[in-house]
């Protein structure tokens, strides 16, 4: 029997209100109240009971599997630019960075699309569910770049956040007090997925290809999360007569906003090549393809533990945002110009790997309290939340073409990122430090209102 509880008035009216969504990525409001025909109006137990942690549980694995693949990229990158039908094109990252990038530039779209359709949140998950298998079974079949980008990128890319929004709006009406807690553990999903994924997938390529390869990801993906979609059912029944309510944007003549989304565009413009490129840079330098991925797999492992860390420290008030967001950057950035470009040794790309998984993922850990200081209008800050995806999914669609434009064709052992990738380091550190630097006229800003009073 499923452990249900009778809805308190306050309860009522948070969710009658809204229902957010939070990072990784976005924020969506959706108006919601129970329907005449739930027996006693009552609700299955929040932040904590049995329905709870199943949607949670679940809302994980989707994490891990099914996002942890496009964040892999590196590993196929690394194994595309070997193959003679490819090793000739500067764009091959293009298709990793359309993936994962087009989650973050839809937010606002599928927000509002999930806020005003929220009754059909079930149906859009088994819509873009299989459109994202289908993806991959597609692109095993392709042999061009172009084939691979279309499938293997815009149509994965397109899939996932068919059903990823959705997800997360049905997440945050089982975990509202404790919500915190329910997205440290979903978001380290799939830091923890790219502990096992880089070694997974660089196994299969060497010995099996990538178009069996891909058979067997879109195989493995449909029987593990197939049958769990079933379990997410919404916790609140949404009533056809509720209108969502507009959302406040009085946020966008902040200039706090403004200057968090120019520091976020610089940061997603620079943020992407070290794990993009990282594998082939070990490849570079006479490394094996194995401790490519392990790189990989060290930038994860430190990527949940700096995402923790830095959102644990966003919520002491002593701390100013500015201060904490600048120093990630900061630390970032002279990681990517000293122990990324002057590389030349496992153990110094291992050190590298774990500062910047640690101090470059701490930054979209912030993302949520930056919404909530350009405005304490709830869905102003969910809104302004959203937008602050937008500004990494361009730095993250933009990286492949850059990159692609940046790179050299030859390699000069012992030089500045090994001759090829230098021009690479030099724009991913500039980019980081435009991003640290930007943040701290907020500070500036602030104080002299205060002088002024």
């Amino acid at each position: 029997m499923s452990t249900v509880t009778t809805t308190t008035e306050h309860e009522l009216q948070e969710n009658r209100r809204q229902i957010s969504i939070d990072e990784h990525d976005s924020a969506s409001t959706i108006p919601l109240e129970p329907t005449e025909g739930s027996p006693g109006h009552s609700l299955p137990q929040a932040d904590g009971g049995k329905e709870a942690w199943r949607v949670l549980i679940v809302a994980f694995v989707f994490e891990a599997l099914l996002w942890g693949f496009p964040l892999s990229f590196g590993v196929f990158q690394q194994y595309y630019s070997q193959l003679p039908e490819f090793q000739d094109s500067a764009f091959i990252s293009v298709i990793g960075t359309v993936a994962s990038g087009l989650s973050y530039l839809a937010a606002p779209v599928m927000i509002s699309v999930v806020r005003r359709f929220a009754r059909y949140r079930e149906l859009m998950i088994w819509v873009g569910w299989p459109i994202c298998i289908l993806s991959l079974l597609a692109s095993s079949f392709a042999t061009t770049l172009g084939g691979l980008v279309a499938t293997q990128g815009v149509l994965y890319g397109l899939g996932f956040i068919t059903f990823y929004y959705p997800i997360l709006s049905i997440l945050n009406e089982y975990w509202i007090a404790r919500r915190g807690l329910a997205y440290g553990i979903m978001c380290s999903a799939s830091g923890l997925a790219g502990t096992v994924f880089p070694f997974a997938i660089e196994t299969s390529l060497r010995r099996y290809g990538y178009p069996t390869t891909l058979r067997a990801i879109a195989v493995g993906l449909c029987i593990l999360t197939g049958p769990l979609i079933p379990f997410l059912r919404p916790r609140v029944p949404v009533s056809a007569a509720t209108a969502p309510s507009r959302t406040d944007c009085s946020f966008l003549h902040n200039p706090t906003f403004w200057l968090y989304s120019l520091s976020n565009l610089a940061m997603g413009l620079g943020y992407f090549f070290p794990s993009l490129y990282i594998p082939s840079y070990a490849t570079a330098n006479g490394m094996t393809p194995l401790r490519g991925a392990l790189l990989l797999t060290l930038m994860s492992i430190a990527q949940v533990l700096g995402q923790l860390t830095f959102g644990y420290l966003s919520d002491q008030p002593r701390i100013p945002l500015p201060i904490l967001a600048g120093s990630s950057m900061l630390i970032s950035s002279l990681a990517v110009y000293t122990a990324w470009g002057l590389a030349h040794t496992f153990p110094v790309l291992a050190a590298f790997a774990l500062n910047f998984g640690f101090f470059g993922a701490g930054y979209t850990a912030l993302w949520g309290r930056m919404g909530m200081a350009v405005s304490s209008e709830p869905s102003a800050a969910f809104a302004a939340f959203g937008l602050l995806n937008v500004g990494k999914g361009i730095g993250n669609l933009a990286a492949g073409p850059l990159s692609g434009t940046l790179l050299r064709k030859g390699v000069e052992a012992g030089g500045y990122g090994v001759g090829r990738f230098g021009a690479v380091v030099l724009f991913s550190g500039t980019c980081l430090a435009v991003s640290a630097a930007v943040l701290p006229l907020g500070l500036v800003r602030k104080f002299r209102s205060r002088r002024v009073r």
